[in-house]
């Protein structure tokens, strides 16, 4: 279901995304540790994100915005692994990993605003 929130989402079709790749890491490739770990990562950026939109304070939405920011990179390390890993293609990283750098960039600009506030 679109919103009219860019970063809502674009959190939510990548969390979709991931699920997408989780299931083939189990089914496909047999690999049941990173795949668990991207799944988690990659999952908690949009759910973090529907929590800040829904915070208290201001602080309790930088605050969660901040742990979606965190989630991203994170994630961005476990899609980098499993490629380096030779888990997925250039092809499939190349698009996905696209995702998790234009989310990135997105919560970094919210996240710095707390600090020109």
């Amino acid at each position: 279901m679109k919103t009219d929130n860019i970063i809502v989402d674009k959190s939510k079709h990548f969390a979709l995304r991931i699920i997408a790749l989780y299931r083939y890491l189990i089914n496909e490739q047999r690999e049941f540790v990173l795949s668990k770990q991207v799944l988690r990562s990659g999952t908690s950026i949009g759910a973090n994100v529907k929590e800040a939109i829904r915070g208290e304070s201001k602080p309790d939405f930088y605050h969660k915005m901040n742990i979606a920011l965190k989630e991203s990179s994170e994630t961005e390390y476990w899609l980098e692994l499993l490629y380096e890993g030779k888990f997925i293609n250039k092809e499939c990283f190349n698009s996905i990993y696209r995702d998790c750098q234009e989310l990135l960039k997105i919560l970094m600009s919210i996240t710095k605003k707390q600090h020109e506030t």
